[in-house]
């Protein structure tokens, strides 16, 4: 978008075709007022070279590398459009949400930011229709910048697509977050252009401590949101990662005092929130699944031999279906990362009351959304919101026959 803005169509192009190549297909959306854009300013014909040189560029080694390492020509974009687009399955296989799902998400992330994002457009609309501004925007030419409605268009582009789908994740709005940014610094700058005028023709200029004002109060209300929020989810949901600090460092002791053993870390209904096997010390240390009233498919690696890439693993199926290969019995695990949330069902026991099975080597308080007042789990105010929150255990649990079920190499 910056290289765009400055006319830099060359690495503008380029951005937008790493995007989509070798980030996510999906990212092109963002891209099409940019290549509307040069073809109207450039012509058709530039937009093609740039187009073709940089999808060659990038294309043609990520195809020959994938295809080597999957032993079989591999796009790797197309597949993914293939299956999320026209795959018999496709996305909402992996859970649906309400309309509301971005809004909600959007405002607990940004705020008056979110908020005022989706004004721009309307605003600065009204900006022209008014005429509030000194002399008239420049036209929309090869030597003037970007149009501000069209540089806002990305942004409506992307949330009239994704927020339609059934399938909805935060993630998907991260390639947009810094154009709700924008979009809501052009409402502050419109804003500000409008009082002013107000003012001017009023007479009321004493008052321009107002205009210069409202900027700075707009991000001092939106810094304190923001912080209210940061503090709220580190308070709630911060206790996996230091589990599983805790699990790294009891493992570097245990893999010293068992240096010809393999080691079993399981997870069950935590099992999204495993963070990485940075937290694990070494390949003796191995991330196993157990039975949970999670019924969908559980992720697989790839064979640990050195060709493990060309081989297509068996028990996998693109429809979500359990597939209960991945699971271990629970008696094999030496170690159990679970959250204990006092409704235990047959396949989700509670594993921290099993006292002559396991014992607790580590534990964090960890936020229960359910027993706890939406508000102030979302935002964080002092003293008020541990009088409305709930918390429970987040545990990192050891076999007490550890020694028994160790396995030699």
């Amino acid at each position: 978008m910056g290289a765009w803005f400055q006319n830099d169509m060359m690495k503008a192009v380029g951005a937008i075709a790493a995007a989509t190549l070798l980030g996510w297909p999906f990212a092109a959306a963002i891209g099409l007022p940019i290549a509307v854009d040069i073809m109207y300013r450039f012509g058709v014909w530039h937009f093609a070279q740039l187009a073709a040189t940089w999808g060659a560029a990038i294309l043609i080694p990520q195809v020959a590398v994938d295809s080597f390492l999957y032993r079989s020509v591999v796009v790797a974009p197309l597949n993914i459009v293939l299956y999320n687009v026209f795959g018999e399955g496709g996305p909402d296989l992996y859970g649906v949400e309400p309309w509301t799902y971005y809004f909600v998400n959007g405002f607990l992330n940004f705020n008056l930011v979110f908020l005022l994002a989706f004004l721009a457009l309307p605003v600065w609309g009204l900006r022209s229709l008014l005429g509030q501004h000194r002399q008239r925007s420049p036209k929309w030419s090869a030597s003037n910048p970007v149009p501000v409605w069209l540089a806002l268009t990305p942004l409506y582009i992307w949330v009239l697509i994704f927020f339609t789908r059934p399938h909805k994740e935060e993630r998907f709005l991260f390639p947009v977050y810094p154009l709700f940014c924008l979009a809501a610094a052009v409402v502050v700058v419109v804003v500000q252009e409008l009082l002013t005028a107000a003012f001017y023709q009023w007479r009321k200029l004493r008052f321009g401590w107002l205009i210069t004002s409202s900027a700075v109060a707009i991000t001092v209300f939106y810094t304190a949101i923001s912080v209210s929020r940061g503090v709220a989810v580190y308070r709630g949901y911060h206790a996996p990662l230091d589990v599983y600090s805790h699990l790294y460092k009891h493992a570097i002791r245990q893999s010293d005092s068992h240096p010809n053993n393999l080691f079993n870390v399981c997870v069950g209904k935590e099992w999204y929130r495993f963070p990485s096997n940075f937290f694990l010390p070494d390949s003796r240390w191995r991330l196993r699944f157990i039975r949970s009233e999670f019924r969908g498919q559980l992720p697989q690696p790839y064979g640990s031999a050195w060709n493990g890439s060309w081989v297509i693993p068996p028990h996998m199926n693109d429809m979500n279906r359990e597939e209960t290969s991945r699971y271990i019995p629970v008696n094999d695990c030496h170690y159990l990362v679970d959250v204990d949330l006092g409704t235990p069902t047959q396949r989700e026991p509670r594993y921290s009351e099993q006292t002559k099975r396991w014992k607790i080597i580590a534990s964090e308080p960890f936020l229960d959304a359910s027993r706890s007042h939406p508000f102030f789990r979302a935002f964080y105010i002092p003293y008020m919101s541990d009088q409305h929150t709930s918390y429970v255990n987040y545990t990192l649990l050891q076999s007490t026959l550890l020694e028994k079920s160790l396995r030699p190499t």
